[in-house]
């Protein structure tokens, strides 16, 4: 056992490995995923993990786009196949736009038809306006790299609103990670949280679920603050 882990900590693979110590794969691949070795890549160190916030609502927003499958009837994820059922495939999909601010992590989301760069600039425009009216002017905007996003459109969008543009590196989602984690947050508590029998009962539910994330639900990452009032404490107002 210690030479095939000192074997694979060269970074030869179990054929390689079988190979050199004349055992059987399979001998060697089982002993490979007792020690935890069973895939090269746990042999790379993890990436440090850098956590950042900026300190006033607007200074960056970050946007993402999910798929959600269309839905026709209650699916399976709720209840056995069986007459009726139905798998909830091939009926297209749903794309849902998120904007969350940085500093205060207040949520603005929009289901669209599409991720084309036509809908996705729209979006922007509109959620812009949205946190405009909240007194939120936006300087950076972060996007991963996306087509729509490399658009002329998109482009010209963000300079008639006087904003930087910031990517995110190729490969690396997690540097947009706050909207990564309002995604997995709304699939959770509201798109995957209760049976929905259409795309547009799932739509309208998100409306009551997104008040309750920015007027009153803790936020662990804030302080256990919502995301209306850290946004109201950052910019000085009531709240």
């Amino acid at each position: 056992m210690a030479q095939i882990e000192q074997l694979r900590r060269q970074r030869m693979t179990g054929p390689e490995i079988a190979r050199a110590l004349g055992m059987a794969r399979s001998t060697v691949g089982a002993v490979l995923r007792r020690l935890g070795l069973g895939k090269l890549k746990t042999l790379e160190p993890k990436p440090q993990v850098i956590r950042y916030e900026r300190s006033a609502p607007g200074e960056m927003i970050h946007l993402d786009i999910k798929k959600l499958g269309k839905i026709r009837g209650v699916g399976h994820r709720f209840a056995p196949r069986g007459p009726g059922m139905h798998g909830n495939k091939g009926h297209g999909w749903d794309f849902l736009h998120v904007c969350v601010d940085d500093a205060s992590r207040l949520a603005y989301t929009e289901i669209l038809a599409s991720e084309g760069q036509a809908d996705t600039t729209a979006f922007l425009e509109r959620a812009l306006a949205w946190l405009a009216r909240h007194g939120v002017t936006v300087e950076r905007v972060m996007t991963d790299n996306g087509s729509a996003y490399r658009s002329k459109l998109f482009a010209k969008a963000l300079q008639t609103a006087g904003a930087r543009h910031v990517r995110t590196r190729p490969y690396t989602p997690r540097t947009n990670g706050k909207a990564e984690r309002f995604i997995q947050t709304s699939l959770r508590e509201w798109a995957y949280a209760r049976p929905y029998s259409s795309s547009a009962e799932r739509a309208e539910a998100i409306t009551s679920w997104l008040d309750a994330y920015n007027l009153t639900r803790p936020h662990a990452g804030i302080g256990g603050l919502s995301p209306w009032t850290r946004v109201n404490n950052l910019l000085g107002n009531d709240s």
